[in-house]
């Protein structure tokens, strides 16, 4: 028999509200909460309490954490489904393109075309998490406490811009943000710029 109150506790009618649940989850909420009022009631009281919040705060949503999000409950499903991990090379000042062609031409590491950041992992390990990410105008200012950022530009160009110091990056150029210093990326070519991004455990 259908537990309602254990549905509801479940997370999924949050991540529904977001915009991040999977179609078919999506799916299924839209059916229950058309069947159970208590979840169409709850569903309505979580987009209530989110705007309230966001209303109190009034800050600018951070336009990376969505797309990261997003890519990591990709990357588990991929795992559960019977994917076989992999570790793609530590990006260094020795890095190319090439060392990265095994996943950057996967057919299911594309874009979809729509989102303004866009990610894919492809590597997970308690040093590193390593991704392609296509930005299509910026990612916004950041500071790292924690873990070293580095990218290798795979295709466009873009500027990262730590402090005042501006680097003007292409296709081939390999990058690292040094730990606390406010950064940010800026795109700078008519081409989405497509990245291998690092982040390594400080």
């Amino acid at each position: 028999m259908f537990n309602v109150s254990q549905y509801i506790e479940t997370g999924i009618l949050e991540l529904y509200v977001l915009g991040i649940a999977t179609v078919e989850e999506c799916a299924e909420v839209e059916q229950l909460a058309a069947e159970h009022v208590e979840i169409k009631d709850t569903i309505e009281e979580i987009r209530a309490s989110l705007e309230l919040y966001a209303e109190a705060g009034k800050l600018e949503p951070n336009p990376i954490i969505k797309p990261f999000l997003m890519a990591t409950i990709d990357f588990t499903e991929r795992m559960q489904n019977g994917e076989i991990p992999s570790i793609p090379p530590m990006l260094s000042e020795n890095a190319v393109v090439a060392d990265y062609s095994q996943w950057l031409n996967r057919p299911d590491m594309v874009s979809p075309g729509t989102a303004d950041v866009f990610a894919k992992i492809i590597g997970y390990t308690a040093e590193a998490t390593t991704a392609i990410v296509w930005l299509k105008d910026y990612a916004p200012h950041e500071v790292h406490d924690n873990e070293y950022e580095r990218f290798l530009i795979v295709e466009g160009t873009c500027d990262i811009i730590v402090e005042e110091e501006v680097n003007h990056l292409g296709p081939g150029d390999y990058f690292a943000i040094p730990l606390h210093k406010k950064h940010l990326v800026k795109v700078t070519s008519s081409v989405v710029c497509k990245v291998i991004l690092q982040r390594v455990a400080a």
